[in-house]
C-alpha cells in the first residue's frame, strides 16, 4: 500500500492503488468524513455538514506517511489514514463481520448442535455458535440445565432480551384461558412469530424443559427457501406477497397490536430478507377488490409450499435442549399433543437481531 498515484479530478480525489484498484473520493465526502471532525472517544460526528462548503475543492493532496494530506482551497486541512481509505470505498460495503451469507436448506437439514457449556465459558464456541445460527436460521443448544431461566442466561450471553406483550419470557404449555395458540395442545402450522409488531423479534430461543406427552415434535422450514421456490414456479404470485402490504393483528384484553406489512420482504438487490407468515393472526385482507382473487391464489401457494415435507426439518426437542432460530427468516411449528399423557414446557424468549448480529461483530475483533 506503499505506493499510490493521487489525482484531483473536477469533484473528487482519484487514487490508483499499488493492487491497480483505482477508485474516486468525492470531495464532498472526504469533508464529510474528515477525522478530525469525529469526537475522539466516542468516533461520534461533532462536525455539522453545513459548517463546510456544499462543493468543496482541494487545492493540493499528498502522501504523508501512511496518511492522505489534502489542503482544501478555504485553508482547511484534512488527514486521511490510507488503511481507512482503503476500507471506505464509495460504492462499496465496507466489511461486516456480521454479513454471515444465509446458507438455505430443505428437508435434508442436520441441524447443528452445539454445547451449553461450551458457549457459557467460551468466547470462541459462542462466535461459532452464533456463526453458524445467523448462516442457518437455525441450532439446537444441548445441555442446558431443565432449572426455569437456564436458557434465558443462555440468550443473554448475546445481549438483552426484547420484552413484547408477551413479557420478557413466555411458557409455552398449555394453559386454561389462553391468549394464543401456543398455550393450547393444538398443531400449530408453520409460522412467524409476531408480523404484528412494528419489528417482529428476531432471533427466538426455545428451552424444553419438559416433553413427556404424546405428539408435541416441533417442524422448521426455510423462508427463503419457499420464497424463492415460489419466485422461480410463479413470478407473478411471488411480487403479489412482496409487494402487498397486508394486516396482521394481535388482540386480547390488554392490547390492540396491528400492522400493514408484505408476507415476503426483499432487500435493495432484490433478494428475500425477511418473511412474515402466521396466517392465524393475518387481519381481513383489505387490498383493492380487482387484485384480491389473484392475492389469495399467491397467498395459498405460499401457504402449500409450507405444507410440503420436502422443505420440512422435524425433531422432537427433548428436556435440556433450546431450538435457536431466525424468527423472520425461519418458520415454525408443531403437532398437536395430548397433555393427559405427560407434561409439555417450553420456555422462551427473543434476542433482537441487531444484538445478535452485534455480539457476532465484536467477538470477531482481533
Amino acid at each position: 500500500m506503499s505506493k499510490i498515484d493521487i489525482s484531483l479530478g473536477q469533484d473528487g480525489l482519484g487514487l490508483d492503488w499499488a493492487n491497480g484498484d483505482s477508485q474516486a473520493y468525492p470531495y464532498i465526502w472526504l469533508r464529510d468524513n474528515d477525522p478530525a471532525r469525529l469526537h475522539p472517544d466516542t468516533a461520534e460526528r461533532v462536525g455539522d455538514l453545513l459548517d463546510i462548503p456544499e462543493c468543496p475543492v482541494a487545492a493540493e493532496a499528498e502522501l504523508v506517511e501512511d496518511a492522505i494530506s489534502i489542503r482544501w482551497t478555504d485553508g482547511e486541512i484534512s488527514n486521511f489514514p490510507l488503511s481507512w481509505l482503503a476500507a471506505h470505498r464509495p460504492g462499496r460495503s465496507a466489511a461486516d463481520a456480521a454479513a454471515v451469507e444465509p446458507q438455505t436448506w430443505r428437508d435434508d437439514l442436520i441441524v447443528p448442535r452445539h454445547q451449553a457449556e461450551a458457549i457459557a465459558a467460551s468466547e470462541s464456541d459462542l462466535l461459532a455458535w452464533l456463526s453458524e445460527t445467523a448462516a442457518l436460521g437455525l441450532s439446537i443448544v444441548e445441555g442446558v440445565a431443565t432449572a426455569d431461566g437456564a436458557g434465558l442466561a443462555l440468550a443473554q450471553r448475546i445481549g438483552f432480551l426484547r420484552q413484547t406483550n408477551f413479557g420478557i419470557s413466555f411458557e409455552v404449555m398449555n394453559k386454561p384461558d389462553p391468549n394464543n395458540l401456543a398455550y393450547t395442545a393444538l398443531a400449530l402450522p408453520l409460522h412467524t412469530d409476531l408480523p404484528n409488531q412494528e419489528l417482529p423479534p428476531g432471533y427466538q430461543f426455545l428451552h424444553c424443559i419438559a416433553n413427556e406427552a404424546d405428539g408435541g415434535g416441533s417442524v422448521f422450514a426455510d423462508g427463503l427457501t419457499l420464497a424463492e421456490t415460489l419466485r422461480a414456479s410463479d413470478p407473478v404470485a411471488f411480487d403479489l406477497l412482496a409487494q402487498t402490504p397486508v394486516p396482521f393483528r394481535f388482540h386480547d384484553s390488554d392490547t390492540d397490536l396491528r400492522v400493514h406489512r408484505p408476507v415476503i420482504n426483499l432487500r435493495p438487490d432484490g433478494r428475500v430478507h425477511e418473511i412474515k407468515w402466521n396466517a392465524h393472526i393475518a387481519g381481513v385482507f383489505d387490498m383493492a377488490p380487482e387484485i384480491m382473487p389473484a392475492y389469495y391464489h399467491a397467498y395459498r401457494k405460499f401457504m402449500q409450499l409450507t405444507r410440503d415435507p420436502a422443505f420440512q426439518v422435524r425433531l422432537k426437542l427433548k428436556a435440556g435442549e433450546m431450538v435457536v432460530f431466525d424468527n423472520r427468516r425461519v418458520l415454525h411449528g408443531r403437532d398437536a399433543f395430548d397433555p393427559s399423557t405427560g407434561f409439555r414446557h417450553l420456555q422462551g424468549c427473543y434476542v433482537d437481531r441487531g444484538e445478535f448480529l452485534a455480539r457476532i461483530r465484536v467477538l470477531s475483533r482481533p
